[in-house]
């Protein structure tokens, strides 16, 4: 099957107009958009969101990070720099359940925690919001649980999005290419 360089030369043709159709239309897919639901307010899982969307906010992601229950605490001004550490019934910590209980355990652990992120020069839980914040992602707290918990809503860090329901949160994870439960 041998090809004549003029139908070789056409099929570059089509081949390469193809590529310009496909790299065009990348062009005008829109951004990639990501929603993760935040429900745990401790410092260990108060990383995992905000790395995640600042991370991909870098990416030019349109990102939403949708804060529920205890997760309220990583933006509530009053508990954002005190968050703490559970020891008891974390399996990736270094100690018995037994010990763990002990009274100032957690404290400990936090204490220890706090330290290991220093000396690898992480960013704070603050950094991280403020960092998410400047980037363009859009922290949301839900309302329902500010309502529920008693919360000042003047008390979250500024930047912070009030007054959002699940039925807003359902509809931004709907039309999301990533959504994610930390």
């Amino acid at each position: 099957m041998s090809t004549t360089s003029s139908e070789a030369s056409e099929r570059i043709a089509q081949l390469e107009a193809r590529i310009e159709e496909l790299e065009a239309d990348e062009g005008t897919e829109g951004e990639r958009s990501m929603v993760i639901v935040a429900t745990q307010g401790t410092l260990d899982m108060a990383y995992p969101p905000l790395i995640l969307a600042s991370t991909a906010a870098a990416f030019d992601w349109d990102v939403t990070v949708f804060h529920t229950f205890w997760g309220l605490d990583i933006l509530h001004e009053d508990h954002s720099s005190d968050l703490q550490l559970s020891a008891v019934g974390n399996p990736s910590m270094p100690m018995p359940n037994a010990v763990a209980a002990l009274p100032g355990m957690d404290r400990l652990a936090t204490a220890m925690m706090e330290r290991k992120i220093a000396d690898n020069d992480v960013a704070t839980v603050e950094e991280l919001l403020d960092t998410s914040l400047e980037m363009g992602v859009e922290l949301q707290a839900c309302q329902m649980t500010i309502d529920l918990m008693g919360h000042d809503e003047e008390r979250f860090h500024d930047g912070v999005t009030v007054g959002v329901g699940a039925a807003t949160a359902l509809s931004r994870m709907a039309d999301a290419d990533v959504q994610l439960l930390v």
